[in-house]
């Protein structure tokens, strides 16, 4: 019985096929030239993969997803003019298979695109946009287990004893999605959270006391639920790194609103007490203000004056504490994709 190696391509895997218009004198040589026709796809969509983990550049990962699409169209069209041995059949399923990893690649991948443009405007959005990238994700798959099964039943009709390899580039996509999976969930996490904080400072810059009250209180609820979340989530591979940042976020919210927030509303509503004050004098004729007014303006100023120099330096503090919290958040999101995705 010939045997044969069947390559197994996990993930975000791809069959390929670069067949020459050729003849094949047996079966085990039409599956032999296809299992090693199969590389150059899938290492194909392995640099795309890659890229979309290490590099920063929009426009590059974007040429790696056309290099890959023009990859499959070129196989499709060798495909298509290579003969098989006894497998018409066959072939139009591979067929078959190309042409959905190329609708895939164009037309899913493509909406994803899309939506990552608009991902960052709110949190069903991101969610929206994490959940088609799953979804294509699993129809990569499926398509992946479906080619397989056709190689199988191929090799099997022609008794052809098929041992199941999983190659490196097949670990390497593993790995991968594996490692977005786990990634994609932190950050889901923090952005619900996060988005919060967005609406809160939203409000600050506007001095809507209501608002930041309002705000500020729905921050702390869902930062404590994401600490919950957290204290449930287990390392990647004892890399607790994502686990940590994350988590120190939050916590940085929750201080922010139990000891910054506070502070500021207060000075909000002296200086609304102020204006208020001010409006009373302004509106009376010097003439007819009496000392109890001017006094009590007098005070006002000196009151607002002194808490608007810690204000000033409370929203300065904010700023600085927020912007270390966040950047580091970012390099540790960097570093763990860049220390668990293969890179070679």
């Amino acid at each position: 019985m010939k045997k044969i190696t069947l390559s197994l391509l996990l993930f975000l895997s791809l069959s390929g096929f670069l067949l020459q218009a050729q003849s094949f004198d047996s079966a085990s040589a039409y599956l032999d030239f296809v299992s090693a026709e199969q590389q150059e796809i899938t290492k194909n969509m392995w640099r795309y993969t890659k890229a979309m983990a290490h590099d920063k550049s929009d426009r590059n990962v974007e040429r790696k997803r056309q290099q890959l699409i023009k990859s499959v169209e070129k196989s499709i069209d060798k495909i298509e003019k290579a003969d098989t041995y006894e497998g018409e059949e066959y072939k139009k399923q591979v067929l078959n298979n190309l042409t959905l990893y190329k609708n895939l690649l164009r037309q899913d991948y493509e909406k994803i695109i899309d939506m990552k443009a608009v991902a960052e405007q709110s949190y069903d959005s991101m969610e929206a946009y994490m959940n088609a990238q799953e979804m294509t994700n699993e129809k990569m798959t499926e398509a992946q287990q479906l080619y397989e099964e056709n190689f199988r039943k191929y090799a099997e009709a022609h008794n052809i004893n098929v041992i199941e390899d999983e190659t490196d580039l097949g670990k390497k996509m593993k790995i991968s999605g594996e490692v977005f999976d786990y990634y994609n969930k932190l950050y889901l996490m923090f952005f619900k959270v996060n988005f919060n904080e967005m609406y809160l400072m939203e409000a600050l810059e506007k001095g809507d006391v209501a608002a930041i009250q309002q705000n500020a209180n729905a921050l702390k609820q869902s930062a404590e639920e994401g600490l919950r979340a957290i204290e449930e989530t287990e390392k990647y591979k004892n890399d607790n790194s994502l686990i940590k940042s994350t988590e120190k976020a939050f916590k940085f919210y929750i201080d922010q609103v139990n000891n910054t927030i506070p502070e500021i509303t207060s000075f909000l509503v002296l200086s609304e007490d102020f204006e208020k004050i001010k409006k009373a004098i302004d509106d009376t004729p010097q003439r007819k203000r009496t000392k109890e007014q001017i006094d009590a303006y007098n005070k006002k100023v000196n009151e607002v004056n002194k808490a608007g120099e810690n204000y000033n330096k409370i929203n300065n503090d904010l700023y600085e504490n927020r912007q270390v919290v966040i950047n580091q958040l970012n390099k540790t999101n960097e570093e763990f994709l860049a220390r668990h995705i293969p890179n070679d």
